[in-house]
């Protein structure tokens, strides 16, 4: 099955809900107007429930096929960022200071124009549960979805995402089995020392000098902790000390970033980090409280479901066109938390030349509607049994 020919025939009328949903971005979990929009589509499409507020103001749509059968879950994030629109486009923001820079829109879009065509044809047995996540941004949407009792209200064998790829040909996919994304974990170290009057700095314990020690010796944590064929970031991102030319602040706070591919390295570089700065810290006569934020955990795709995600997208677009085993990315994703609780697996589509996500200048690329949403059809249709099979 290439390009399925009713969504390339509707593919404009799709761009135009993206271009839609692009105008009115809505932060993390304040979606009124988004949550809305999605709801109201999936209504006008004849899904058979439509649940709204699941994890705060995810949404749900339900289609059941022709007879009983597995189910599975197709989930698309919904939230934008605190970014000013740059793009210059007729259908730019109309929030300030918010836009869809992370191409959440056409995931949307894309999500929206399969679910459609599902509804229409149901060629299938069992049941497509599609999801629209808030907060992906930072907020843990998944993870709230997921508490909320998503799967036990909507149970599914099986979760997939996708997110597009900025400097990825449009047509093509990518994925791979294990580790697709890293976790991301906030970082913070408070040094203690003692201030005092800058031209007498041997009566004080300089925490600007201490701190500047502690981020230069984080850079050995992965470097001389981690295996090489393992990957961790350590990044040190804010350097917060003192007010005045002339005085040796008392305080400094680092704040940064801990990423990696693995759980038990990512518990590794928070040991070690902590070693580190309480080592160099008490070097200075100085002390260092250390915390850490975690955010979210290892997107893994399970090995079947990323196989399986590879074939349909091979149908799709041909098997020059796909990477089923693609560089695993430090990016983070809280589907993480989804692929925790189901077996599933989240690929990559692309999205041509554009500007990087979380760029001013970024935007989706329309010309993609077509492969994500025929992607989304076909892995429904095969997960459950198209309907030639079903008869069979």
């Amino acid at each position: 099955m290439p390009v399925n020919n009713r969504i390339a025939a509707a593919a404009a009328e799709i761009a135009g809900w993206r271009q839609a949903l692009h105008r009115r971005p809505e932060l993390q979990y304040d979606l009124p107007l988004t949550a809305a929009y999605v709801a109201a589509k999936l209504r006008e499409f004849g899904c058979d429930e439509v649940a709204e507020g699941i994890g705060g103001t995810g949404v749900v749509g339900v289609i059941r096929g022709r007879g009983p059968g597995r189910a599975v879950a197709l989930r698309a994030d919904m939230d934008a960022l605190p970014i000013v629109e740059a793009t210059g486009a007729s259908y730019a923001s109309e929030h300030p200071g918010r836009m869809h820079a992370c191409g959440h829109d056409g995931h949307m879009a894309m999500l929206l124009g399969a679910t459609r065509h599902l509804a229409e044809t149901r060629a299938f047995a069992g049941t497509v549960n599609v999801v629209f996540q808030p907060a992906e941004e930072g907020g843990a949407g998944a993870r709230a979805m997921v508490e909320d009792g998503l799967f036990s209200r909507f149970p599914s064998d099986a979760v997939y995402g996708m997110h597009n790829m900025p400097g990825m040909e449009v047509g093509r996919f990518a994925m791979r089995p294990g580790p697709i994304m890293a976790s991301s974990d906030q970082m913070e170290i408070v040094v203690e020392g003692r201030g005092g009057h800058a031209a007498k700095p041997e009566q004080g314990i300089d925490a600007v000098l201490c701190a500047a020690a502690i981020v230069t010796g984080l850079q050995q944590v992965v470097a001389r902790n981690v295996a090489p064929l393992d990957a961790a970031v350590v990044s040190v991102c804010v350097f917060q000390a003192g007010e005045v030319d002339n005085v040796l602040p008392p305080r400094a706070r680092l704040l940064g970033t801990v990423r990696a591919l693995d759980a038990a390295v990512r518990l590794k570089v928070f040991k070690r980090v902590e070693e580190v700065a309480h080592g160099i810290a008490a070097a200075h006569g100085a002390t260092a409280t250390v915390r850490f934020k975690e955010g979210y955990p290892v997107t893994r795709n399970h090995d079947a479901e990323a196989a399986f995600a590879a074939d349909v997208a091979r149908e799709v677009v041909g098997d020059d066109h796909v990477d089923d085993a693609t560089v695993p990315m430090m990016w983070a994703e809280d589907f993480a938390f989804m692929l925790e609780a189901l077996p599933g697996a989240y690929v990559f589509i692309g999205n041509g030349p554009s500007s990087g996500l979380h760029s001013p200048t970024y935007d989706f690329c329309d010309d993609a509607i077509a492969y994500g949403a025929s992607y989304w059809v076909r892995l429904a249709e095969r997960a459950l049994g198209a309907a030639r099979e079903v008869a069979a």
